[in-house]
């Protein structure tokens, strides 16, 4: 069969005429017979706009005057997203589970080289072909079913999103203490857990948002570029001011961790090793999927994955160093470990208590729209395009955000780490492990973007479903599930066994490795689009 508006291959700004006609199965096989054969042409956005509920602006490809992002933006964009509060404190979460310094640090190094290889691949899809993830996932699980893994990274984005706007609500919340010289308290609200005053400035912070969810992705990209020097600078001079005052980095360097013999932990290295690792991976794994909302915005191939290169595991690395270097210092300070930024400032006399805090609400409105605010809204969009827009979709998930309670999920380190981190890992990976096949061994990275407009396209399958991508992404998330219970509910599931326990350790990776193997093993030797060139 042919379709009269077809994809375009290669960039999106059209295919080459030169385009040879190709006739390739799902996976490698012999080309089928079958496979439907498309003419390459523009996409007629009129008739999108017209004939389906899969089309908007907000989700169309970009055109080339769109395509303004060079590698740095991409490194400025990660050093602004990576210099944030929950990033400072991830190191803090390994050293209270028994690592060292060193430990801690190559971990999160580790952890971060890991998930930015899914990052660059899935990346590869926005720049080519200028759609961003929500669209990208239609090609493995089908014009309707692709809203499953939409929804999926929208909701856990949304407890970001609240993470971080209720970090930005505590540093009003501390600025308010320091300026009036007593600290701002009164009792707990009922069912919240927080005070009448901490409540207001965390509506006060998360309303300070609104302006960058109406001025679009242009005024985010400008606000990183312009605000990563400065989170560089700021590092330094922190540096500085720990080693002046304290007259050097402190004893926390120099303490081994809790695995060596006669240590609190002794010879159980491993079965904490392999959880903070699945749990540091599952802390960008959310970026690992809808990366391609930032990619469509690249220049070349080449400037997003040099830019993210640059941007992610060496950033996050030295952050975590830095973070171990500070609050060793606080101990000949304060007497104590202080690993949260916030309160340390808090600590802070003079002026320098008021630049401190102002700088980190930057940081953090900056953190939190870029990391946490244009996925899912370009996600909640493509549940419904027709009556979604990007800044509605921006709204949607500031108000789910309200809704989570963000402050919850924070009060203890187990729960950030074992149902937060990994809960969250285990539903992802399986969407990217689909992706990455779907993309490179069933596709071979040709995509029909005007089909993935389509609801009678190529992409629609069965009712809108590839069962293929659902069966796989089921499959990568069950065995994760008894292990996920009795680290959220250890009371209501005590009894789960050892080795369902062990393999939620390692949820992200087992999640991605069962939803490849299965998804590439059920659409080996289906038939895939053909592309001709137009006469």
């Amino acid at each position: 069969m042919r379709f009269g508006d077809c994809p375009r291959t290669g960039s999106a700004a059209g295919v080459s005429r030169s385009t040879a006609p190709r006739l390739h199965s799902g996976a490698g096989l012999q080309a089928s017979p079958m496979s439907p054969v498309f003419t390459t042409g523009p996409i007629n956005k009129d008739e999108q706009m017209n004939n389906n509920d899969l089309w908007n602006e907000d989700l169309a490809p970009t055109s080339a005057a769109q395509r303004t992002w060079r590698w740095y933006h991409f490194a400025a964009l990660w050093v602004g997203m990576v210099m944030c509060i929950p990033a400072y404190t991830l190191s803090a979460s390994l050293i209270e589970g028994g690592m060292s310094a060193y430990q801690a640090v190559l971990t999160v190094f580790l952890a971060n080289a890991i998930v930015l290889l899914p990052m660059l691949a899935i990346g590869h899809a926005g720049t080519k072909y200028g759609i961003p993830y929500a669209v990208l996932a239609r090609a493995s699980f089908g014009t309707a079913g692709a809203k499953l893994p939409a929804l999926m990274r929208a909701i856990v984005a949304c407890g970001w999103y609240g993470i971080q706007t209720w970090f930005g609500g505590q540093m009003i919340y501390t600025l308010l203490g320091a300026l009036t010289g007593a600290p701002i308290g009164g009792d707990k609200l009922p069912g919240l857990g927080i005070n009448l005053a901490q409540l207001l400035c965390f509506l006060a912070f998360w309303a300070i948002q609104f302006w960058y969810i109406v001025h679009g992705m242009d005024a985010i990209r400008k606000l990183e570029t312009y605000t990563a020097p400065l989170k560089i600078l700021i590092c330094f001079v922190l540096l500085w001011w720990v080693y002046d005052k304290a007259g050097g980095f402190g004893p926390l360097l120099d303490k081994p961790s809790q695995f060596v013999e006669g240590g609190a932990k002794a010879g159980q290295f491993w079965t904490t090793f392999w959880p903070s690792l699945t749990a540091m991976v599952g802390f960008w794994a959310t970026l690992a999927l809808n990366i391609p909302d930032f990619t469509r915005f690249a220049k070349s191939q080449k400037d997003q994955l040099v830019g993210q290169s640059v941007g992610l595991p060496v950033p996050m690395g030295l952050l975590a160093a830095l973070a171990v270097i500070v609050t060793s210092a606080t101990v000949v300070l304060y007497g104590k470990a202080i690993w949260d930024p916030v309160d340390l400032s808090s600590r802070m006399t003079g002026v320098a208590v008021l630049v401190a805090l102002v700088i980190l609400l930057i940081d953090t409105v900056s953190v939190n729209l870029a990391a946490n605010l244009v996925g899912p809204a370009y996600d909640f969009s493509a549940l419904a395009p027709r009556r979604i827009s990007y800044r509605t979709g921006g709204y949607i998930t500031a108000a789910i955000a309200l809704a989570m309670m963000p402050w919850k999920l924070l009060e203890t380190t187990e729960g950030y780490i074992f149902t937060w981190l990994i809960g969250y890992s285990a539903l992802l990976g399986p969407i990217a492990g689909v992706l990455i096949v779907d993309y490179y061994l069933v596709r071979r990275t040709e995509l029909y973007v005007a089909q993935l407009y389509r609801e009678d396209g190529v992409y629609s399958y069965g009712g809108g479903w590839n069962m293929a991508a659902i069966v796989a992404f089921v499959l990568g998330v069950l065995p994760n599930i008894p292990g996920f219970l009795n680290a959220a509910f250890p009371q209501s599931f005590p009894g789960v066994s050892d080795t369902f326990k062990t393999i939620y350790t390692y949820a992200w990776f087992v999640g991605i490795a069962i939803s490849a193997l299965v998804y590439g093993a059920m659409m080996r030797g289906k038939a895939v689009p053909v592309l001709v060139p137009q006469a």
